[in-house]
């Protein structure tokens, strides 16, 4: 593929879903050729969000369709691998939401028929191609970090699901669902990617008296190359959320902030970068389909691969277990 439009399949029309039929309608290198979810109610929504969507009767119709290059699946993690089963069969490009699966076995499996098969693939981890994450691999690689002491990942919700995903219902069971998968996965990505792969020293998850509910709490103690990483985890009482990564260097340190937001320190108060961005969340999503189109023709990227996602999903069902 060359410098022509990307044509896309959307399966799943939830949050996730129709954001991206958002951003991605809204980026040159796409069109959206098809979608399909299993309810109709968010089917029209996502024709509300876009004039004339094409809905397709079935997953499986959309997928085979010749008019799809590549195929997005965005529904619930339960169903990643049946639909990336069919893309394989078809000869599709992959772009997966994150988890891979809820069984890791399962995972490990979709992992080497992708491989096996060939199949062009990509993760959606949301900080891979932002700028803030760029910056802090410049910065590590460089040396103007100094050594690495350590760095610490600390979120908090005063409710999850958040209001946001009431629809994702899915969102609050353990089986699928939990902030350490839907949030820790991506700060996991980034760790592994700046500082080398991670092993699990200790974890703690705290889960409701109901078995069939998510974690509340969760701490662990990660390792990367003797580097120490902690990660702490909270839900419930009132207040704004916090989702941060905090990288501690003897010359500077980095804290990613809300998503994609940086700051850095050489000892005094933390200074926000890319002060010149107006909206440093629009321009991390047009970054990532930047990335996706680079990808699709062959060129470089800073994507993640299903076997990436692996690696992440390994760690996050490892903290877990209780």
């Amino acid at each position: 593929m060359t410098d022509k439009i990307i044509r896309v399949g959307i399966i799943g029309l939830g949050i996730m879903g129709r954001r991206m039929l958002v951003n991605m309608q809204g980026h040159a290198d796409f069109e959206i050729v098809a979608a399909w979810d299993p309810l109709a109610e968010a089917c029209a929504a996502a024709q509300g969000d876009v004039a004339g969507l094409d809905i397709c009767a079935s997953a499986a119709d959309l997928i085979t369709s010749d008019k799809t290059d590549l195929v997005y699946i965005a529904c619930p993690p339960r169903w990643h691998r049946e639909y990336a089963d069919q893309a394989m069969d078809a000869g599709k490009a992959i772009y997966c939401e994150k988890p891979l699966g809820i069984d890791l076995a399962d995972s490990e499996a979709f992992v080497a028929r992708l491989e096996e098969t060939g199949t062009r693939n990509i993760v959606n981890f949301a900080q891979a191609q932002c700028r803030a994450v760029a910056e802090m691999e410049r910065a590590i690689q460089s040396g103007e970090t100094g050594a690495i002491s350590g760095l610490d990942a600390i979120v908090h919700f005063s409710s999850w699901p958040r209001a946001w995903q009431a629809d994702a219902d899915w969102l609050r069971f353990r089986e699928q669902g939990g902030y350490t998968r839907e949030v820790f996965s991506h700060f996991i990505y980034v760790i592994e990617r700046l500082m080398g792969p991670a092993v699990i020293k200790s974890a703690a998850p705290v889960y409701q008296d109901d078995p069939t509910m998510c974690e509340t709490h969760v701490t662990a103690v990660l390792e990367c190359r003797d580097v120490p990483v902690t990660l702490i985890g909270s839900s419930g009482g009132v207040g704004p959320d916090r989702v941060e990564l905090t990288l501690w260097g003897d010359k500077k340190s980095y804290r990613l902030h809300d998503w994609f937001n940086l700051q850095i320190s050489d000892g005094g108060d933390w200074q926000d970068q890319f002060t010149d961005v107006p909206d440093l969340r629009v321009d991390s999503f047009a970054r990532q389909l930047d990335g996706v189109a680079a990808w699709m023709r062959g060129q470089d990227h800073n994507l993640a691969s299903a076997r990436d996602a692996l690696s992440v999903q390994k760690l996050i069902e490892e903290m877990l277990q209780d």
